[in-house]
């Protein structure tokens, strides 16, 4: 809707409602009320009726200290985004995961930062970092994020791979290559380790790249 000229802004309380959902799926550990209440820069009572209503929505659950965690109602919105994607990299990043033992996931490009779509925890680790659907940084930090500028600015680089540590997330690092997929948003697919574990950093690279041949020919 335009008024005199300019668009009208945004809805106050869907925009209040997507924050505090983007400050969630960002957040280590579940949040009270007032933790979130303070994220956000509202007041308590405010930020009591945002969560309320993702709670009638299932966007948003309580874990059995009462506090605030995203709620299962989104994994039934988020099984529709990028679905072909999500089902073609699935099996790639379960076998990288356990054949790693590492975290293995897929970002996408979303204007200038990078969104996790899917991601897979090894079974047999005995300590995984976990790494959310939804969770969102900036293009420029981490290793997805340069794999995905190699995409938009089309450079080879000199090196098939992208390597990160301690950018996004102090302890974590990270290894990822480009997956240009058509008709989808720029993409990598990427692992995530503990910064200071013993790893072979160029054959996980090699393994990427060849696991992003992989998906890729499934939309060929």
């Amino acid at each position: 809707m335009v008024t005199d000229g300019r668009p009208e802004a945004p809805l106050q309380t869907l925009s209040r409602g997507i924050t505090a959902l983007e400050v969630l799926a960002a957040a280590d550990e579940a949040l009270s009320i007032g933790e979130l209440a303070t994220r956000l820069g509202l007041h308590r009572s405010i930020t009591y009726r945002i969560v309320r209503t993702l709670e009638g929505h299932g966007l948003v659950a309580r874990d059995a200290a009462g506090d605030l965690v995203l709620g299962a109602g989104l994994a039934t919105l988020a099984r529709n985004v990028s679905r072909d994607l999500q089902t073609a990299a699935l099996p790639e990043l379960t076998v990288i995961a356990n054949e790693l033992g590492m975290t293995a996931f897929v970002t996408v490009l979303d204007a200038q930062e990078i969104v996790t779509l899917v991601s897979v925890e090894p079974r047999a680790a005995v300590a995984t970092v976990a790494q959310r659907p939804g969770t969102r940084h900036a293009l420029e930090r981490g290793a997805p994020g340069r794999a995905i500028q190699r995409l938009v600015k089309r450079e080879a680089g000199e090196l098939p791979y992208e390597t990160s540590h301690d950018e996004v997330t102090p302890g974590l690092s990270s290894v990822a290559v480009p997956l240009d997929i058509p008709g989808h948003p720029a993409a990598a697919l990427a692992v995530v380790y503990l910064t200071g574990n013993a790893v072979d950093v160029a054959s996980i690279g090699t393994r990427l790249f060849e696991a992003a041949e992989l998906i890729r020919k499934d939309f060929r």
